[in-house]
């Protein structure tokens, strides 16, 4: 029933449209369009200017149709990761590339496509079905911007599908909470030549602090990171200050705590132990720290309801589904947190954020065919 030419050609012209996050202005329109020919209700929330995006989050809804049972809401995000300017997808083989020195924008084009093509088949063959809700988002790319300001007064779903990972018949049901940190240390600035017994170099200090960490993958649900480094002004003057950036995260929020705690603590006792004596004066490191909660852990149960849903699907298909904890954020999340039991559905992308990002058509009929069981059987 799945189109594959269809489903091909879908996915060929939103590649072909260079949706960076904050400028999903483009897709947004042609998304609208979309969904309103196949008979939705469409509209877009007032994210966009709360994020600084050129459109809000798209919601659009199909009636249900000879059906009574609890809505279902699929969902994926616009906005792709840089460079997006000027892609063509290439189709050679069965499989989507980029031409150029670009990203495909498979994420999340390939789990829109497939969207689009399951309810192409669910009008064409007069499948019976509940409402179903589709939320497209903004700025996921940029720390779930467009979930995290939806309105969700809009959507009234309590179970859901997100189609935003790699792979086929796979699904994550688990994915850890996130902390972000930002640490600027402040020492005193001397020429690093003519008189650098007077300073007290921020950056050593930084380093004597990220060495004392526990980074990388901590234990089995828990990571950790010191992402960017800035400071300094050149090479003959003592470092005043550094602006670090970094996260952790993990399955456990307890961890979490413990290791963002951990993190801050070893640049607290570096930027102590730096502190000198400089002519008869105590000159000290100083640090400013801010943590904020980038989103909150997914955990949803192997029994709930929405996985017995995707599992007797691939079932009746004659598949196995692969469930997996996931390492990442997703608008997944952000769904859980506001009610929504949401899972993530694989969509065949495979090397996202480079530009060797790649789809097979093949794969994209398959996660296709399920999204269509999965709205039989809803």
């Amino acid at each position: 029933m799945v189109k594959s030419t269809r489903l091909a050609d879908e996915f060929a012209r939103q590649a072909g449209i260079a949706s960076p996050s904050f400028r999903e202005g483009e897709i947004s329109r042609y998304l609208i369009e979309r969904f309103e020919r196949l008979g939705m209700t469409v509209v877009m929330d007032d994210a966009g200017p709360k994020v600084g995006s050129e459109c809000g989050n798209l919601i659009a809804t199909l009636a249900a149709s000879g059906k009574d049972c609890e809505p279902l809401l699929l969902s994926a995000h616009m906005d792709t990761v840089v460079p997006a300017d000027g892609v063509q997808p290439v189709l050679k083989d069965g499989v989507f590339t980029s031409a150029g020195d670009t990203i495909l924008g498979a994420d999340d084009k390939a789990g829109l496509a497939e969207i689009i093509e399951a309810l192409e088949v669910v009008r064409e063959q007069n499948i019976p079905h509940g409402l179903i809700e589709v939320v497209i988002t903004i700025c996921e790319e940029k720390g779930l911007l467009g979930a995290k300001h939806l309105d969700y007064s809009k959507v009234v779903s309590r179970r859901g599908l997100a189609l935003d990972t790699s792979g086929t018949d796979r699904v994550i049901n688990t994915a850890p909470a996130a902390n972000k940190m930002r640490i600027v240390l402040t020492g005193r600035e001397s020429h690093a030549g003519i008189a650098p017994e007077n300073g007290v170099s921020a950056i050593v200090a930084a380093a004597r602090g990220i060495a004392a960490m526990r980074l990388g993958r901590v234990d089995r649900q828990t990571t950790a990171n010191i992402g960017t480094i800035q400071g300094g002004q050149a090479t003959n003057i003592i470092p005043r200050q550094v602006i670090l950036e970094g996260e952790a995260r993990s399955h456990d929020p307890v961890k979490l705590q413990a290791q963002t705690e951990h993190m801050i603590a070893c640049l607290t006792d570096a930027a102590r132990s730096s502190g000198q004596v400089i002519n008869g004066e105590s000159v000290s490191v100083t640090i400013e720290t801010e943590v904020l909660s980038d989103y909150p852990c997914m955990a949803v149960a192997p029994g709930a309801g929405i996985l017995q849903l995707v599992e007797k699907a691939a079932q009746h298909l004659d598949r196995t589904i692969e469930l997996r904890d996931g390492g990442g954020g997703s608008d997944a999340n952000i769904f859980n947190g506001h009610g929504i039991e949401t899972v993530i559905i694989g969509t065949g992308m495979t090397d996202v954020h480079t530009i060797n990002e790649s789809v097979r058509v093949a794969d994209m009929v398959r996660v296709a065919e399920l999204l269509v069981e999965i709205i039989r059987l809803a």
